[in-house]
């Protein structure tokens, strides 16, 4: 037994290069579960930041100063924040208020709907079946309600973390964006002797990182803004709340779009019941989502997301359980260092057929 972990361990850890990436991919992982909620405002200034890389390097391209496009480029940024946050938000939660006093109403006409099942279709459903699934559902609905009227400022944080997102967070993007050469500098400096492997699987994933979340908040927007088209054109109820969950549901692959589907079926039950209506909305819901899996998707991560589904949906449950939500979001780019890892690990094997490759003809 111990000769095999020998082995496997000269297999893979001889190279000093390779001892290096590990260790420093150790002790980033450790910083991040361990401090991971003192360095959120970090993470969020570094999302922005990468966020914001490409306009900034437009602008430059126009030959507009670095600091002077980093100064209108965020300035932009929190105008944009600012009417979302004083315009948008009062509208959702008003629509989510409105959902919170009107679901009452709405499961009395649910289980009316319900309780005519056993009538249009009596070999199916029988009377005691649909008052079990009826008892089922108001109970489910009512710890729903609760933990939506539960949810309170208390929740989201102090009014202490709220001024540190609110003023330390730009000022952190700022800085970043400004001197971005610099600090690179700066980090390098810690970064071992030797280490060029690191180096090489950092240029592979840092501008796959980079497109990854600027293509992800372009995704979140078109599916936002598609859905609520066809939501409003449906005539459905608190289109703008329903559509705003869908355009989130992309952060999360696979999962969300099925989770999401939930409270934009029932809406569309209790507005409409069982009709034709109900149907056709589901079915261009659906569409959307496969235009968004099919086509939007690859034409925005098509040198990203080069991952097998079932990996991306093992990364979405392994760093979501490490790191929360910020796990979930960066599952994907998180998998694709795991991958760039792998294909540049170096091995015995590989050292051998390069240097048979190199070595002179006799």
């Amino acid at each position: 037994m111990l000769d095999i972990i020998r082995d496997w361990y000269n297999r893979n850890f001889s190279d000093p290069q390779a001892v290096i990436l590990a260790l420093m991919l150790l002790c980033v992982f450790g910083l991040l579960w361990l401090f991971g909620d003192i360095l959120a405002p970090v993470v969020v200034a570094l999302v922005l930041a990468y966020l914001l890389e490409g306009v900034v390097a437009t602008t430059e391209r126009w030959g507009v100063p670095r600091t002077l496009s980093v100064t209108i480029v965020l300035l932009l940024f929190i105008t944009l924040s600012l009417l979302v946050l004083f315009v948008l938000l009062p509208v959702l939660s008003q629509q989510l208020t409105q959902i919170v006093r009107e679901l009452p109403g709405m499961i009395a006409k649910g289980q009316e709907q319900l309780l005519r099942l056993p009538e249009l279709y009596p070999e199916v459903f029988t009377v005691e079946q649909i008052n079990e699934m009826i008892a089922n559902f108001g109970n489910e609905m009512g710890k729903i309600g609760q933990s939506v009227l539960s949810f309170s400022l208390a929740r989201l944080g102090t009014i202490i973390v709220i001024t540190v997102y609110a003023v330390l967070v730009p000022f952190m993007v700022f800085f970043t964006l400004k001197d971005k050469d610099k600090l690179l500098a700066w980090a390098s400096n810690f970064v071992p002797k030797r280490s060029e492997l690191s180096f090489q699987v950092w240029r592979e994933v840092d501008q796959k990182i980079a497109n990854y979340i600027r293509g992800k908040f372009v995704e979140i927007v078109i599916v936002w803004v598609a859905s609520y088209l066809v939501f409003a054109v449906m005539d459905l109820r608190y289109s703008l709340l329903l559509s705003f969950l869908v355009g989130l549901s992309v952060i999360i692959p696979y999962v969300g779009a099925v989770a999401v589907t939930v409270p934009i079926a029932l809406i569309a039950f209790f507005q409409w019941g069982f009709t034709a209506k109900l149907g056709y909305l589901l079915l261009v819901y659906q569409l959307v989502q496969v235009l968004d899996g099919n086509v939007l998707v690859p034409l925005l991560f098509s040198e990203v997301v080069n991952l097998h589904p079932l990996a991306i949906i093992v990364a979405v449950l392994f760093f979501g359980g490490l790191f929360g939500l910020w796990g979930v979001f960066f599952a994907i780019p998180l998998a694709t260092l795991i991958q760039a890892v792998l294909n540049a690990w170096p091995r015995v094997e590989n050292r051998r057929e390069k240097s048979r490759s190199t070595a002179p003809a006799r």
